[in-house]
């Protein structure tokens, strides 16, 4: 089978068509023939080894995180799947491989498509809807009727992220670009604010939560708007210690963490805040759970119109690494008809 892999991890975003064997199964796991997959800014940091510390991969490595397809064939413990099922998947941290014909998945990390999608906006699915989902439910901990802050939500992460925090009962504030407004608001947003017209921190505060999506230049805005004992929830700034702690990840690397998020840890605490820092994961449970909400609210995430080929892998990544998309990037990897 055709796979998009790298021999090592380089700062230049490069990746090698290979013809690799068809993977084999084990007896918890499913082979899924790859329909679509989508391209993240995580493939990105995989590829240039900026995540080696969380997780470090043997080469050669297929990159993709999140896919969808139809099940090929079911190992002999596998409950609740078939072949011929339509299926998608945030795969597991250390087995991913979505930009290839074929993928095995263990069971636990799969789930049926939402009823009705097609393959690209499926594909376009797991990845942000599990973020949200683990990030409110797991690291907020949000209970209805809190309000939480999404800064940069206008993106992929968003679209998917309102309409669960929605469906979760909470209240809701984006902020983004203009040509996002009508879009965030109409899939929940109880406001929205314009970056280029307003400062959200001169007009915010008392906040439960914040959902950061920009990284360390907006640290300090989004720790102010919050009230005393309201947590930050970063996808983007850095781990600290405690994300070291909840991964049960070794002794050297808890020390590096916890150097590395020790200035975010001492600041939310002066100010009786907490910081806090995720990874997603896969879960087939969750993800079931977000079908469930896309289903009932008819969320159908934005795909970019530019669709590309399993040989234009790199010309996809060079695209996501760009920015100022319109959607989910998305690898077909055939030419079948993909509703």
């Amino acid at each position: 089978m055709k796979a998009a892999q790298i021999k090592k991890y380089s700062r230049n975003i490069q990746t090698s068509l290979c013809e690799i064997p068809v993977p084999e199964i084990g007896d918890s796991e499913v082979l899924v023939k790859v329909k679509a997959a989508a391209v993240n800014p995580l493939e990105i940091l995989i590829l240039t080894g900026s995540v080696k510390l969380i997780q470090d991969y043997s080469m050669p490595l297929t990159l993709g995180n999140e896919c969808s397809g139809i099940v090929e064939k079911v190992g002999s413990r596998v409950k609740g799947f078939q072949k011929g099922d339509r299926v998608y998947t945030r795969l597991p941290l250390s087995k991913i491989g979505a930009f290839a014909e074929y993928v095995a998945v263990d069971q636990h990390a799969l789930a049926k498509m939402p009823e009705g999608y097609d393959f690209s906006a499926a594909a376009a699915i797991p990845l942000t809807g599990l973020t949200a989902y683990q990030g409110i439910v797991e690291e907020l901990e949000a209970k209805p009727g809190e309000t939480v802050l999404i800064p940069g939500g206008s993106g992929s992460f968003g679209q998917m992220a309102v309409p669960i925090a929605k469906a979760l009962g909470l209240r809701v504030i984006v902020t983004g670009n203009a040509r996002a407004e009508e879009r965030l608001v109409s899939l929940g947003a109880d406001q929205y604010i314009d970056y280029k017209k307003e400062n959200y921190w001169e007009k915010l505060s008392e906040i439960d939560y914040v959902i950061d999506t920009l990284g360390t230049s907006e640290f300090e805005h989004e720790l102010s708007v919050l009230k005393k004992g309201g947590r930050l929830l970063s996808l983007r700034t850095g781990p600290n210690k405690a994300f070291a702690v909840r991964n049960h990840f070794s002794g050297l690397k808890k020390v590096l963490f916890t150097l590395a998020g020790s200035k975010y840890d001492k600041a939310a605490r002066k100010q009786g805040k907490e910081y806090r820092f995720m990874f997603v994961r896969s879960d087939g449970a969750q993800l079931r759970k977000i079908t469930e909400i896309v289903e009932k609210q008819h969320i159908v995430p934005a795909v970019d119109s530019r669709v590309f080929s399993l040989s234009q892998v790199n010309d996809a990544l060079q695209l996501v690494a760009k920015g100022s998309l319109n959607g989910k990037v998305i690898i077909q990897t055939a030419k079948e008809e993909l509703s």
